[in-house]
This record gives C-alpha cells, structure tokens and sequence, in this order.
C-alpha cells in the first residue's frame, strides 16, 4: 500500500507562489498516474491536476491552467505541485493523490485514486 506525505503548504499573499512537495512509499509508485486535489471549507473536494506514470499526460483544471505546474520524480518518490500567482480562492486543504490503475491516466475523477494523503493547508490572503 502506498503512503503520501505532503509537505510545503503555508500562508502566503495574493500573487505569491508556493511548491508542494508528496513523498510516496509503499507499493511500487513509478507505474501510476498521480494527482493533486484540495478542498476548501464547506466546499467539495476538486481535481486540480494529474501526470501519468510517464510524466504524460498532464492535466489540469481550468481554474490552474497557466498558473500550476504538477511534476513527478519517479527516481525519488516524489511527485511537485509548483503554484505561481496564488489567488484567495486557492485557498484550501490539498491533497496528493496515487492512481488505482497500473499505467492508467491520470484522471479528474477522485474515485479514480485508491490512496491519499493527510492533506496539507494552503492560505492565500487579499
């Protein structure tokens, strides 16, 4: 079974820039898709974005395009969430996420991952 850990949430202001690092261990990570998501209070959880086990495909959401950057490191375990231009609305819990299909895509839908993490705050001020 996979573990993740996330690290590198925090406060920052508007326009600043944030890079959110999961560790992952446990059952061979390198062959699956990952993804990230976040929730914000009294909200739904919501795909922000996802990378193949070969770093392709990459997708995101609409709200991130342009401003996030996802990456993955199958040597290290890790996979990168680099978040440029924050806005007060990015502001959530965010989550790394690993895929439940061996070589699947990384799909939007959270049903599509099997394993998360604890989850790390992101605060944007105005």
């Amino acid at each position: 079974q996979v573990q993740l850990v996330e690290s590198g949430g925090g406060l920052v202001q508007a326009g600043d820039s944030l890079r959110l690092s999961c560790a992952a261990s446990g059952r061979t990570f390198s062959t699956y898709p990952m993804g990230w998501f976040r929730q914000a209070p009294g909200k739904e959880r919501e795909f922000v974005a996802g990378i193949g086990w070969r770093s392709v495909p990459i997708n995101y959401s609409d709200f991130v395009k342009g401003r996030f950057t996802i990456s993955r490191d199958n040597a290290k375990n890790t996979v990168g969430l680099q978040m440029n231009s924050l806005r007060p609305e990015d502001t959530a819990v965010y989550y790394c996420a690993a895929g439940a299909t061996k070589f699947g895509a990384p799909r939007s839908t959270s049903i599509s991952y099997d394993t998360w993490g604890q989850g790390t705050q992101v605060t944007v001020s105005s």
